[in-house]
């Protein structure tokens, strides 16, 4: 079963198009360079982000296409706030923190809105337009993924539990669609995310002895 995965992947990586290589690798480096808190994340990004807008359309992942445009506009948003500085102390206005309790709470609130109002959408879609939606599995992925987007900007520590669950969702949500090698792309990004998530939580534990 392993061998199979594995002979599977390489064929797919040998017959995917060079922009879907583009899009992985960028996507990598991306990731790295937030866990990194490096504005380059964001540049970078782009490449990534432009591109699955289009390979999501075109393999019907209307929730994905949505999120990747997200991406885009947050990207630029993004970039801003990570390098703006405060005009009398000359520093970055922006430190990564742990979310306080009310902050949490508006996370969750604000991922099961979205998560409804994509669902619907995405069922009917489904109805109308195009029976190989996953409606469930896609919005689950988009939401998480609005949210984790949304959190990063902001440079919390909490937005990686929510890359961790944006990426669990897509590795299988992918490969059903045929698009292997963004499959292995998001297992890869899984394990990005925990290390993210370690590095990020002892910068905010440093920030926070800081303040006291």
């Amino acid at each position: 079963m392993l061998l199979n995965i594995i002979n599977h992947l390489f064929t797919q990586i040998q017959n995917a198009h060079w922009y879907e290589h583009v899009a992985v690798l960028t996507g990598i480096a991306s990731v790295w360079f937030s866990k990194k808190e490096n504005v380059l994340v964001y540049p970078i990004g782009l490449i990534s982000t432009i591109i699955y807008v289009f390979l999501s359309f075109k393999y019907q992942l209307f929730g994905e296409a949505t999120v990747n445009f997200y991406y885009t506009i947050m990207s630029i948003v993004g970039w801003y706030l990570w390098v703006k500085k405060d005009a009398a102390k000359q520093e970055k206005v922006l430190h990564v923190t742990f979310s306080t309790k009310k902050e949490i709470q508006f996370q969750f609130v604000f991922f099961i809105v979205l998560f409804l109002s994509f669902f619907a959408a995405l069922r009917l879609a489904e109805k109308l337009f195009y029976e190989g939606v996953i409606p469930w599995a896609d919005a689950f992925a988009t939401t998480t993924a609005f949210t984790g987007m949304y959190l990063m900007v902001k440079k919390k520590v909490e937005s990686w539990y929510w890359w961790m669950a944006t990426n669990i969702a897509s590795i299988p949500l992918y490969y059903v669609k045929g698009l292997v090698i963004t499959s292995f792309y998001y297992i890869v990004l899984l394990v990005l995310s925990v290390y993210g998530l370690m590095e990020w939580k002892v910068k905010a534990a440093k920030k926070t002895i800081q303040v006291n």
